[in-house]
């Protein structure tokens, strides 16, 4: 499909931090799909496969954790941004990488360094991700971090919209390329957060249902999930309810697709929106959902929240894994001959540079790495069954 006068170009992107003068010595590919590519290549990428989406560490195969789910998001904004006329390669960059800067056991694992950074500038994950792609993950000889195009680092920055007050670690990427923060970032960028959104609320259901959490009663009180699972047992009569669960999840999310697909390019013929540029310029996000699907969304993340996210027994588990976080944290800055040699010989001698270095590592950790050098180092720690 043609590209739209509005999407990203990446024959006009604004540039990379360190210029590359043999960047076409690889194959035949532009530069969006070389950021993709990078994404895909890296160690950060790949520990998302330990680390968690909504199960922490979880002990069934079938559960989704960080990398399922980045992949899934790319392929529902690959889709997405393809009928919008977007660059898909660089649509499937930002969804592939949003979750890399996670640490390890999700927001409670962010909650814990948080805690333990509060005098250090805290932590957040969004910021880490922009971190961890331009200094940590370093496997070219002459630059650190992936090197990745300003549209792609500005997407990840401001994909939930302007950052006005960015944390210590994007405002030190700030400060290197700036990523004009204040504005809002490409559609595909809107896309790519949408995706998320589209992604995990219809994911976690079959999550939930799969640990026996949840169960289809409670999530037909919910407005949305009611009719479209009665959309789907009238064009399945005769189909056990007990095989429906997919095709329910399936449906679900074609249908927030395709209103995200119409209600955006109502937005766009509504702003005149004929370049980038104007993207930017436009004062709101125009990648959304109809306000009658918002709504519903809203009242299916509230149930989310009530009956999966702080279930008692997730909520033991988060308990867990923040006395695992904050334990390798005092661990750390109490006797830093735990580091590994190379992180030890890089580690600053003041604040904040040497909490931040050690929250560095802690990131990249998986969920079970974590857990393993919490009991070597730190001692035993009894975990809740199934964690």
């Amino acid at each position: 499909m043609r590209a739209a006068s509005w999407a990203a170009d990446p024959r006009r992107h604004r540039g990379r931090l360190h210029a590359e003068p043999e960047a076409g010595a690889r194959g035949p590919r532009d530069d969006f799909q070389r950021d993709r590519d990078r994404i895909i290549h890296s160690i950060s990428f790949r520990r998302l496969r330990h680390k968690t989406q909504v199960f922490m560490a979880p002990d069934g195969d079938h559960f989704r954790v960080r990398l399922t789910h980045s992949i899934e998001v790319a392929q529902i904004g690959r889709t997405i941004a393809r009928a919008l006329g977007l660059n898909e390669d660089l649509t499937e960059a930002l969804c592939l990488a949003h979750d890399i800067g996670h640490p390890p056991f999700g927001h409670a694992g962010e909650e814990a360094l948080e805690e333990a950074l509060s005098g250090q500038g805290g932590f957040d994950h969004n910021g880490h991700t922009l971190r961890a792609l331009t200094q940590l993950d370093s496997p070219y000889p002459r630059w650190p971090g992936l090197n990745l195009t300003w549209d792609t680092l500005e997407g990840l920055a401001k994909h939930n919209g302007p950052v006005h007050e960015p944390g210590w670690a994007l405002a030190e990427v700030d400060a290197a390329l700036p990523l004009s923060l204040g504005s809002h970032a490409s559609l595909e960028a809107q896309v790519a957060a949408l995706a998320d959104d589209i992604a995990y609320d219809n994911h976690d259901i079959d999550d939930g249902l799969r640990a026996g959490l949840l169960t289809r009663d409670q999530l037909l009180d919910v407005p949305m999930v009611g009719r479209g699972w009665d959309a789907v047992r009238n064009r399945f009569a005769d189909v056990d309810p007990a095989r429906l669960t997919g095709e329910f999840v399936r449906s679900q999310i074609g249908v927030m697709v395709n209103d995200l697909i119409e209600t955006t390019r109502a937005e766009i013929a509504a702003h005149r929106i004929e370049t980038v540029a104007d993207v930017r310029a436009a004062g709101r996000t125009l990648a959304r959902f109809s306000e009658g699907l918002r709504e519903d969304e809203r009242a299916l993340k509230r149930f989310m929240y009530a009956n999966l996210y702080h279930h008692p027994s997730q909520l033991a588990a988060a308990a867990a894994a923040r006395t695992v976080v904050s334990g390798l944290v005092a661990a750390y800055r109490d006797d830093p001959r735990h580091l590994p040699e190379e992180w030890r010989a890089r580690l600053p001698a003041a604040e904040p540079a040497r909490s931040r270095h050690i929250a560095d590592f802690i990131a990249g950790m998986t969920d079970r790495y974590a857990i393993r050098r919490y009991q070597e180092i730190v001692g035993p720690i009894a975990l809740p069954e199934g964690f």
